[in-house]
Parts: structure tokens; C-alpha cells; sequence
């Protein structure tokens, strides 16, 4: 009877329990309105609980009205809701701008930051999208502390340089790896003519997601011996379930030169050139000619610049050369995008087309492009999807900066030379000083066609909950065909009645990688294992065909040529066999371990020495979990951290450990001759790298950032080197040298305000020191003395450090350039008119010290305002074509207008020599005298948008309007066009600040309009 009642009262109880819980439903959705699908609603302090649908519903049982329901979602601030007597309820998330619990790529996964013990650097599509630039680089442009993104002359479609932590070898590459939805990209210039391209120009980065930029030894040790430059790597969009959503984002601008420089207009070129003439007539000595009269001399050449005519007297201009180099330029850019999905397939959809005028004449870029990007739940435990994109990008190239066709070195020529004669015909010398640019404009066509196409297939399955498998496959075709034709009156054509050159070249590579992943959570226990293989493969070919002699400069096929003068064909390929792991294990989310390991066999190196091991290490103590600070008020964040490993380059081109052998003739028949001596040692350059970090958050995390120190070691460098004449050649590829570079890093991030008005910022600076620590034999590499580019390499010294007379300014009594005599052991302060008693000393470096950039958004309401700088500091640039521009008359290529603070008289005081024609006069290219700084503060992006407001919308989700800016101011000391440079003839790891007739970057403005749907 006693068992019976307990029953019933325990079924009573029961009874009444179930009648007292009832159902409360709810949506949940963004700041936007959006629906959140898959969001996390649970009863506070109770196992129940449920996630939201496709429209962002939910239904949960509550107790009573005393409930509390908590709403989580990934990236946004998870909310507490008291349900009361409610029965609906309507949570609104915002998104969590706390970046110490987002969510990084490491390579061959995922980790939330809080947890990483390596350094990684994070960008969001809000932090690239819309930018009216061309390529990805310039668009991460000082937004990643230690990341230097230099665009090396504002030609469009450049080729742009990225340095991760600095400058990491001397004969091979120095360019991080990039790798695209798993694709490693070569970024390797496969254009003939012209300038070197940038093959990342056809990359759509409105279709990007995220960019994570791995820099310390732990976070890029993964990709072992093609890690050492760092990793770049970009995810695309995915789509996300729910309603589907389209957007369309249109804009429309202008870009001219951040800057022109100043030269002398006609009555000033004669003033100037008349004076000089006069000079030399009282020098004795020898010149770069030798007339009888030098005055009678400059007359006749003011003649004949003038067309043969004597209007020159009149000191009219005829010509600004000057802005016949530069052209209105147009930018216009389209994208059409389209998401969504639901519990089983989730898609991406994306079109684009554009094109960007360059800012120098006949430099042109047009670009269009899709993607495709699908996943699809097969079943409960198989994940399988699809990448695919397409591009085309077609670029009228112009000429190298160290060619008189291209339009920069107009402004050589006299503003008293007309542009056309009489008949309409673009004067050429004899009347123009040198070959007249603008015939190629007219008579020539550098046109560059690419094509890409981006394929990655996957299948993630899950064994159980803890273990799965990913395996991907894919491919990177990437074509490019020169079609170079140069008509009867251009430089190139006119000793052959024209003449054309077709060039292909065509790239595909392969790339397969599986990944067994196993993470398991042990109560305060969290254990990872990855386990990979991955093989790449690439192989390249070339076509070329020359032709000459066409009918008329209207035929632009080879088809047209009387005369074909050329052809060849090569084709070459090399691999990559990896097997990899990482472990990873933290307790209680406080104390934090990681190892990772990767074997490397690549065709590139010797027999002996095909394969490598890369290993790293790292640890991080988050204390701020420690007991004695969780509930600091003040310090919400603290993680210390410290990483070790190591990582390769095999970034060497091909063939280079083999014996090659080139073809030949010989007495009518083919043969074969010795070319380079094998060298079966030939192994990777290793960099071995040493980091330390602190992760800290103030305020909640209101304010947060880090702080690193690196030390990175490059050893075993790639040199030639010479060898016994006895072995029957001259050099030998061997691994000898060493580099250093370490530096601090420093970033900020900070919710200024929060509310109705917000304000954020974002700040980062870097510090990185290089130094050349040995060569092969203690050798530094330094040319003959004969160059008029400074850069050297030192043992000692930063790579590319100027080395060279340096300049002490002009003698007040007679008007001589003077140089510094630095003799060992003498006054200092000594100095000399004769160059060649001046001894070579290092003249600064042309690397910066410091990189940086600040970012700052407000917004009110609907309206935002973005502005961000970036700057350099430290470095030196080298003016090498002012040799000829700004040699106080040395020649006939028109002057800076600064050459007329010349010496003209006993007692004058200035920097700039007397005016001497044909004589030289401290226009000396390897010196000091041209060498400027090139420190420069730029604000590098304005946008201001504006959101309309729900309640104007009819039939559309959103409407931005915005406004954007690039390059809009430059404050700078520089003397040159630009401060942001490197001459792109000369674009090699040791030659950097050099400005040769290059071109300065474009300011652009645009508007634009983005539209939801």
C-alpha cells in the first residue's frame, strides 16, 4: 500500500508538471532584419533547448514565467531573454566585434583565435570589398602588420611586391605563397612585351570571404618548403542557408597621377641650355662631344628641336610633354551575385566585368570573370562540394620604364619641339632628342590576353563525430598569349617594315591533398590530430613566332608578314610530394601546446638532397583564465605565446641542380654543347624562426591587440658562384649565405564608441630589420662601379643597401659637384672634385624600417565614413633617371625646373652645380646626389556610404550609396613622381627604391551603388 501511494503521488507530480510547462516561439534575426538560420536558443540552467529554422523560427518549452532563454549565433554577441508571460519573442543579434573569438583559417583548417599559439593576420571581404584598385595586393595594402604590399609604378595591372616579415632571400623568390580555396597560385609574369604583368589582376576580391596572412614559424611551418615567405591565404564565399539573396554593385570614376613633377617650359630650356653651352665654351677637358663652339652648337640643336625653323628664339612652348604622357583615365567596375540554400545545398553565384584606363597613355585594362561555388550535405556524414571560377583580363601593356617608347620618358624631350609637323605626322629625330613615345601609341600594340580557370572539388565525411576525412582535388589553368605588332614608323618596326610577334604561354597545375582530422573534447581537455598527404604538379609551355616585312601597318597578323624571322617552342615541369601533421592540445582553454611537421620532395633539387624535413613548435598560457585574473575588471584578455620552427623555399626555377645541355650547330649539323655543371647537393633554402606574442584585450575587449618579436634566420642561400676553370665551366649553383631579419609587430583594435553613433579603429605597425650575415667566400656582390644604380649586397648590411660616392654639394668659389673623400684614417669632412678619388661608402637603405597603416570608421544611423592611411618610414630612394633629367644641362633632355637653382656665380651657395653642356658636372648616377627620402604618410582609402532606410524600400532587401577615394593625399619628402617605387625593369630581390622614368600611382575616385535583393 506504501509502494502504491508514493506511485500515485510521483505520477500526480508529473502530471502537474507537464501542465504547467508551455510552449514559447520566437524568431530570431540580425540588426538587418535578416532571418539567422541555425542559431542556438536554450533555457538558461536547464537541458532544453533547440536551434532556429530556415526563417530563423524557433519553438522551446519553458517552466515558467520565470524563464530565461539565452540565443547564440557564430560571430554575433549571444543575448539573454527573460520570457515572462510572453508566448513570442523576437531576438535581434549584433554582430561580436570581439576579434580575439573569431574564427582563423590555419591551413588545412579552422581554430578560434583565443587558441591559436602562432601568429596569423585576418582580413574580411569589409576590408577589400569595392575597392577600385585592380589587384588583390594593393587592396591588403598596409591593413596586416609586418605584410609590405609595394606596387612598383602605377601602370595598370602591375606587377606588385609582398614581403612578409622582409626580405628572405637573394636568387630565389621572396613572395609569400598565396593558395585559393586550397590552389597554390604562381605569381611568376608570363608576359613578353611590356612591363611585367601581375597574373593576381584577374582575381575578383568582391568574391573573397576572408584572407588569413600565416608569418610565424608555427602558423606556416604547414606548408613546410614553399612557407618561408610566408602564406596567403583566401577563402571565397560560400553560400548560407535560408532565403536566397542577390546583390548588384555597380560603380563609375577617374583616376589621374598622384603627382607630376616640374620641368622647364621653352624660354627657360633656352635660358638654361644657352648658359651651359656658354660654360663649356671656357672648360677644357673632354666632353661627351667635342664641337668647335659649343654655343654654335646649342643654337643648332635649339634648330633643329624646333623643327628646323628659328620660332625657338620666341621662347614659346609648343609641347608639354609631360601630360602627353598621362590620359584621362576611366574606371568602371559591375558584379552580380547571388546566395543562399538551404539545410542540404548551399550555393554561391557570382559575375563580374570591368575595365580600369591606366593613368599613362595606351595603357588599358579590361577585365570579366565567374564563380561557382556549391556544398551539398549528401548524407548525415558525407560534405561534398565544388569551387569553379573563370576569368579574362586583356591588357594594352606599355613599354619597361628603361625604354624610350615608353610614355614616361617623354619628358625628355624640349618643350620647344611641336608634337606634329605640318602634314599631321608625329615629329621623330632628327627634331625630337630621342625616339618619340607617342608613335607607339599610334603605330603600336602591346596587347596581353589571360585566361584562368580555378577548379576545386571536394568530400568531407565524418566517421564519427570526432573523426573525419577531407579530401580535395584541383586545378589551375592559366593561359596567356602576347600579341605584340609594331608598325613601320616605331623604334622596333621601322628596320624591318614592321614587325610582329606572337607569344603563348600556358601553365597548368595540378594539386590533390587528403587530410584525416580527429579532435576530441576530454572535460577540460581539447586533443587534435591532422594527418595529410598532398601532391602538386606543374607544367609549363611557350610558343613564340616572329614575322617581319607586312604590306601595311593595318595588318596586325603575323598571317600578313612577308617574312617569318623566328620560332620556338619549350616546355618544362616540376612537383611536389608532401606528408604532414600537426597535433594540437589545450587544457581548460588556459594552457596551450601545438606541434606540426611536414616532409617535402620537389624535382627542383638534387638527387642527393630531394627531400626535407620542417618542423615547429609552439605554446600559449592564456592567464587571464588564471583564477588571480578572471575577474579583473580592466584586463579581460591576456595570452602569452611563443613559437619555433622551420620552413623552406623552392621558389629556384627549374633544372638548376641538373647538368643541362644546350642545342646547337655545328659544321651543318646539330649537336650538343656542356652549359651548366650538375650539382646533386642542390637542397632548399630554410629559414628557422623564433617568435614571441602577446594577445591582450582591455575593457571586455573593447580594446585589443598584439604584440610579436621575430628572429628569422635564412640560411643556406642559393648563389652561383664561381668554380675551377679545370671542370669546363665558369659557375656553379651551390647553397651558401645567410640572411636575418627580426622586428616587432604591433596592432590595435579598438570600439572607440559604441550606440547610436559608433567609432572603431584599427592600427598596425612593424619594425623589421635585415641584414646580410654571410656570402659565398665572404664575397660581396658589388659590380664594377661602372652602374648608375646603387643597390649592393654587403655582409653586414641590409640586402640592396646604396653603396657609392657620397655627394658633399657644390664649391661656392667655382661651381664644382664636390664629393667626400672618405679616406681611412682622414678628415671626415674632407672633400674633392674628382669623382674618382671619392671612396664608396653605404649611402642608406632602400628597405623601410617601418610599416604601418591606421584605419577608422564612424557611423551614424544609415551614414559611413571609412578612412585609412598607410606609410613607410626609413628607407632612401634612388632618383636614377634624374642623371639625365636633372643634370644641370649635362645633355639635352629636358630639366627639372629645380636645375635653375644652379651656381652662376663666386660666392653662390646651392646644391645644384654649374650648368655645363657635355661636360660632366656631378651627374653622377652612383652617388648620393640623387638619392631621396622616401618616408611617405598616404591616406589610401575614403569611403563614405549610405544606407537608406528600411521603410523607403520597396522591393529591394538594401540600397548603399557610396563614394570611395585611393591615393587621395601623400605627404612625402620625396623629390621624385612617387614615393611608392621600384623602376620594373630592374624588379629583382636586390634592386629595390629604384625610380627610372616610373610612373607614380593613380588617384582614383569613384561612386558607386549597391543594391540588395
Amino acid at each position: 500500500m506504501k509502494h502504491l501511494f508514493t506511485l500515485t503521488m510521483l505520477c500526480l507530480m508529473m502530471t502537474m508538471s507537464a501542465f504547467a510547462q508551455r510552449a514559447v516561439t520566437g524568431k530570431v534575426t540580425d540588426a538587418a532584419g535578416e532571418a539567422l538560420i541555425g542559431a542556438s536558443v536554450a533555457v538558461k540552467n536547464t537541458r532544453i533547448g533547440t536551434i532556429t529554422d530556415i526563417n530563423g523560427a524557433f519553438s522551446v518549452q519553458v517552466a515558467d514565467n520565470n524563464a530565461v532563454l539565452t540565443v547564440s549565433y557564430t560571430g554575433y554577441e549571444s543575448q539573454e531573454v527573460a520570457v515572462g508571460a510572453n508566448t513570442s519573442v523576437t531576438v535581434v543579434l549584433t554582430e561580436n566585434q570581439n576579434v580575439i573569438n573569431e574564427v582563423v583559417v590555419i591551413g588545412y583548417g579552422k581554430q578560434i583565435r583565443s587558441t591559436l599559439t602562432g601568429n596569423i593576420a585576418k582580413l574580411t571581404n569589409e576590408n577589400v570589398k569595392g575597392m577600385p584598385v585592380v589587384s588583390l595586393e594593393q587592396a591588403m595594402q598596409g591593413q596586416a602588420a609586418g605584410v609590405s604590399v609595394e606596387s612598383v609604378n602605377g601602370k595598370v595591372g602591375a606587377a606588385a611586391r609582398v614581403r612578409v616579415r622582409g626580405v628572405g632571400s637573394i636568387n630565389a623568390g621572396t613572395e609569400p605563397l598565396f593558395v585559393v580555396d586550397g590552389i597554390p597560385l604562381s605569381k611568376d609574369a608570363r608576359n613578353t612585351y611590356g612591363a611585367a604583368m601581375n597574373p593576381l589582376a584577374d582575381l575578383n576580391f568582391n568574391d573573397i570571404e576572408s584572407i588569413e596572412v600565416l608569418k610565424d614559424a608555427s602558423a606556416k611551418a604547414i606548408y613546410g618548403s614553399r612557407g618561408s615567405n610566408g602564406v596567403v591565404l583566401i577563402t571565397t564565399k560560400s553560400g548560407k542557408s535560408g532565403k536566397g539573396q542577390i546583390e548588384l554593385d555597380m560603380q563609375y570614376g577617374f583616376s589621374k597621377p598622384t603627382r607630376k613633377r616640374e620641368f622647364l617650359n621653352a624660354a627657360e630650356f633656352v635660358e638654361l641650355f644657352t648658359e651651359a653651352a656658354n660654360n663649356s665654351d671656357d672648360l677644357e677637358g673632354v666632353a661627351y662631344d667635342d664641337p668647335n663652339s659649343w654655343t654654335e652648337f646649342v643654337n643648332g640643336r635649339f634648330r633643329r628641336y624646333s623643327g628646323f625653323n628659328d620660332d625657338w628664339m620666341t621662347g614659346v612652348d609648343k609641347t608639354n610633354w609631360q601630360d602627353e604622357a598621362f590620359q584621362d583615365a576611366s574606371i568602371y567596375n559591375a558584379q552580380l551575385s547571388m546566395s543562399g540554400g538551404n539545410e542540404k545545398m548551399r550555393y554561391y553565384i557570382s559575375a563580374n566585368a570591368g575595365f580600369n584606363d591606366g593613368i599613362l597613355v595606351a595603357n588599358h585594362l579590361s577585365k570579366d570573370g565567374a564563380r561557382m561555388n556549391l556544398d551539398f550535405d549528401a548524407t548525415d556524414k558525407l560534405k561534398v562540394g565544388v569551387n569553379f571560377a573563370v576569368s579574362r583580363t586583356d591588357t594594352r601593356t606599355v613599354s619597361d620604364d628603361n625604354a624610350f617608347s615608353t610614355p614616361m620618358q617623354l619628358v625628355a624631350l624640349a618643350p620647344i619641339t611641336p608634337k606634329r609637323d605640318e602634314d599631321g605626322l608625329l615629329y621623330d629625330r632628327p627634331v625630337t632628342t630621342y625616339y618619340n613615345g607617342l608613335i607607339d601609341v599610334e603605330d603600336a600594340t602591346r596587347k596581353v590576353l589571360s585566361s584562368r580557370t580555378l577548379a576545386n572539388v571536394y568530400g568531407d565525411y565524418s566517421f564519427t563525430d570526432n573523426l573525419g576525412l577531407r579530401v580535395e582535388a584541383a586545378a589551375n589553368l592559366y593561359n596567356v598569349r602576347d600579341e605584340a605588332r609594331f608598325g613601320e614608323r616605331t623604334d622596333v618596326g621601322n628596320d624591318s617594315k614592321g614587325y610582329g610577334q606572337s607569344v603563348f604561354a600556358g601553365a597548368t597545375d595540378y594539386n590533390t591533398n587528403a587530410v584525416l582530422h580527429w579532435n576530441k573534447t576530454f572535460d577540460s581537455h581539447d586533443l587534435g590530430f591532422d594527418l595529410g598527404t598532398e601532391y602538386f604538379k606543374s607544367n609549363n609551355n611557350r610558343t613564340s613566332v616572329e614575322g617581319e616585312q607586312f604590306p601595311t601597318d593595318e595588318l596586325k597578323t603575323l598571317a600578313s608578314a612577308a617574312l617569318i624571322i623566328a620560332g620556338t617552342s619549350s616546355e618544362d615541369n616540376y612537383s611536389f610530394l608532401s606528408y604532414f601533421g600537426r597535433a594540437r592540445y589545450n587544457f581548460d582553454r588556459k594552457y596551450l601546446f601545438n606541434a606540426s611537421a611536414r616532409v617535402d620532395g620537389s624535382s627542383r633539387f638534387g638527387e642527393n638532397k630531394r627531400y626535407a624535413f620542417f618542423p615547429a613548435f609552439s605554446a600559449g598560457w592564456v592567464a587571464s583564465e588564471e583564477d588571480f585574473l578572471t575577474d579583473n575588471s580592466t584586463l579581460s584578455f591576456l595570452k602569452v605565446r611563443a613559437s619555433w620552427g622551420q620552413s623552406g623555399n623552392a621558389d629556384i626555377g627549374n633544372f638548376r641542380a641538373l647538368g643541362l645541355y644546350a642545342p646547337g650547330s655545328y659544321n651543318g649539323g646539330s649537336n650538343y654543347t656542356p652549359e651548366q655543371i650538375a650539382n646533386p647537393d642542390l637542397t632548399w633554402e630554410k629559414s628557422t624562426e623564433l617568435d614571441f606574442g602577446i594577445d591582450w584585450g582591455l575593457f571586455n575587449n573593447r580594446i585589443s591587440g598584439e604584440i610579436d618579436y621575430y628572429i628569422k634566420n635564412t640560411n643556406d642561400l642559393l648563389q652561383e658562384v664561381p668554380i675551377p676553370a679545370t671542370t669546363g665551366f665558369r659557375t656553379q649553383w651551390r647553397n651558401i649565405g645567410e640572411l636575418e631579419n627580426k622586428g616587432w609587430e604591433f596592432t590595435v583594435n579598438s570600439n572607440n564608441l559604441v550606440g547610436e553613433f559608433k567609432w572603431t579603429t584599427s592600427f598596425n605597425i612593424a619594425l623589421n630589420k635585415n641584414k646580410v650575415v654571410a656570402l659565398a667566400d665572404g664575397q660581396d656582390i658589388i659590380d664594377d662601379g661602372g652602374s648608375r644604380y646603387l643597390n649592393v649586397v654587403k655582409v653586414g648590411s641590409p640586402i640592396g643597401v646604396f653603396y657609392g660616392a657620397e655627394y658633399a654639394g657644390v664649391d661656392p668659389d667655382n661651381g664644382d659637384a664636390l664629393w667626400y673623400v672618405h679616406e681611412e684614417g682622414g678628415d671626415p669632412n674632407a672633400t674633392t672634385n674628382d669623382y674618382s678619388e671619392a671612396n664608396f661608402v653605404e649611402l642608406g637603405s632602400p628597405l623601410p624600417d617601418l610599416i604601418g597603416g591606421i584605419g577608422n570608421t564612424f557611423s551614424w544611423k544609415g551614414l559611413t565614413l571609412d578612412v585609412r592611411f598607410q606609410g613607410v618610414s626609413g628607407n632612401q630612394i634612388h632618383r636614377a633617371g634624374d642623371i639625365f633629367m636633372s643634370c644641370n644641362a649635362c645633355w639635352f633632355d629636358n630639366q627639372t625646373r629645380d636645375q635653375l637653382d644652379r651656381w652662376q656665380n663666386p660666392g653662390d651657395v646651392t646644391d645644384v652645380p654649374e650648368a655645363r653642356l657635355g661636360y660632366s658636372n656631378g651627374d653622377i648616377g652612383r652617388s648620393s646626389r640623387y638619392l631621396s627620402d622616401g618616408s611617405f604618410l598616404r591616406l589610401k582609402n575614403v569611403t563614405l556610404a549610405y544606407d537608406l532606410p528600411a521603410n523607403l524600400l520597396r522591393g529591394v532587401r538594401s540600397i548603399r550609396l557610396y563614394a570611395t577615394a585611393t591615393n587621395l593625399l601623400t605627404f612625402t619628402k620625396y623629390d621624385g613622381w612617387d614615393p611608392e617605387v621600384t623602376t620594373d625593369f630592374l624588379a629583382n630581390n636586390t634592386t629595390y627604391g629604384i625610380d627610372f622614368y616610373s610612373a607614380p600611382q593613380p588617384k582614383t575616385i569613384i561612386g558607386g551603388i549597391r543594391v540588395g535583393f
